[in-house]
């Protein structure tokens, strides 16, 4: 059984073509210059990689391409698309309409499109992602939505709750809704699995940690909370997101730049962050590189960080009044030992203590513990795998029920 993961953007599209009953990767890659010119980056299996340039002027264009690379004598990995099964899709936001996974059809179509309000860059993208599918693979094939939020939506009305207004939130559902909850879904099952505990026993901080950042605390298999909010915008301090700040900013900044709302969330989206403080890059790597020859704002940049994620490890510890394991993942918490050591350094009080040779030997690309021998949590690596997830959930919904 074959399930096609795809994950659109707004000018790209992630793929991953799973081989479910043997549990691997038959092939990924990535479409991007969507609407521009159109580039494709193909891995199939035991191959060479394939890269093209190929005119893709709609994300359409994009899915026959990848459709067409699948098959081909060359480069592909299965002999028709009668081989695949179904196609599972990230979707960024359900609202509070999806707890779960779903079949897709109208109605799911519909309550997506409804979302646009909460998730303006993402929600377009990924509906044109599954009519583009639709499209090429025929209105009647299977196609599940595996949401961002869904997993969070366990988390009780003290914590999802906004100190304003009752009305905003019955009238236009503003609250928090979390992101990145396939990850924090994934790694907190398999931290579990790792330290061989049920998971609905112990108390864990999933940490993702990349250009965007989350934290959620998972309290018995459940989310109770996340940093993140009604958009990705809050939280931690990001590669180009602000995080949380006080919202009197966006008066201040309007009234002394003549700048109107938008304008200023672009900035707080776009600008802001690692790079906004750095004045030189959203990427980590680049930030260490500039805070080793002196960059002084480099250096704030990761102070900020790491200062903002450790406050939000204790107050999850609090919230959750203990912590059975702490969880890296994302490209920075996979790969950024560094960053997880200053993370950690100073955490031994709440019973989060870091073994430094452990957190430097880690392997790549594998789960490793990195906590000292004795420490009352446990400090784990984990790789996250989002693409996995959703290749589960739609076996599981299509054919499985």
């Amino acid at each position: 059984m074959n399930i096609l993961v795809i994950n659109a953007g707004s000018s790209s599209l992630k793929y991953q073509l799973f081989d479910m009953e043997r549990n691997a990767v038959l092939a990924k890659g990535l479409c991007e210059r969507i609407g521009i010119d159109g580039r494709i980056k193909h891995s199939p299996a035991g191959k060479e990689d394939y890269v093209a340039d190929l005119p893709m002027k709609t994300h359409a264009d994009a899915i026959k391409i990848v459709t067409d690379v699948l098959i081909d004598k060359t480069h592909g990995v299965i002999k028709s698309m009668k081989e695949i099964d179904a196609v599972g899709h990230r979707v960024l936001h359900g609202g509070a309409k999806f707890h779960e996974s779903v079949l897709i059809n109208n109605k799911v179509l519909d309550a997506i499109e409804e979302c646009i309000p909460l998730g303006p860059l993402h929600n377009p993208a990924n509906l044109t992602g599954i009519r583009a599918c639709a499209e090429v693979l025929g209105k009647n094939f299977p196609q599940v939505a595996v949401f961002d939020t869904a997993f969070h939506q366990t988390m009780p009305e003290k914590a999802f709750l906004y100190a304003i207004p009752y009305h905003y939130y019955t009238d236009y559902k503003v609250r928090r809704y979390g992101f990145h909850g396939t990850s924090h879904r994934y790694v907190s099952a398999r931290a579990a699995e790792f330290m061989g505990r049920p998971a609905g026993e112990i108390k864990i901080i999933t940490c993702h940690l990349g250009n965007g950042s989350s934290i959620a605390a998972v309290k018995y298999g459940k989310c109770c909370d996340t940093s993140m909010g009604l958009t990705p915008l809050e939280g931690l301090p990001m590669g180009t997101r602000s995080g949380s700040i006080d919202p009197a900013v966006v008066e201040v900044i309007a009234n002394n730049e003549k700048k109107s709302v938008s304008e200023i969330l672009e900035i707080l989206n776009k600008k802001s962050g690692m790079l906004g403080v750095s004045g030189k890059s959203s990427d980590f790597r680049d930030l260490k590189a500039g805070a080793k020859e002196g960059d002084e704002r480099c250096k704030t940049a990761l102070d900020i960080f790491i200062y903002a994620v450790r406050k939000y490890i204790g107050a999850y510890a609090a919230a959750m009044e203990g912590v059975d394991a702490v969880v890296f993942t994302g490209g920075v918490g996979e790969n950024d030992v560094t960053t997880r050591y200053e993370i950690c350094k100073g955490l031994d009080f709440i019973g989060v203590s870091i073994d430094p040779d452990k957190n430097k030997n880690a392997p790549h690309g594998a789960d490793a513990e990195i906590s000292k021998d004795g420490s009352k949590a446990k400090i784990l690596v984990i790789p996250t795998n989002e693409e996995l997830v959703i290749a589960r959930d739609t076996e599981e919904i299509v054919f499985k029920q």
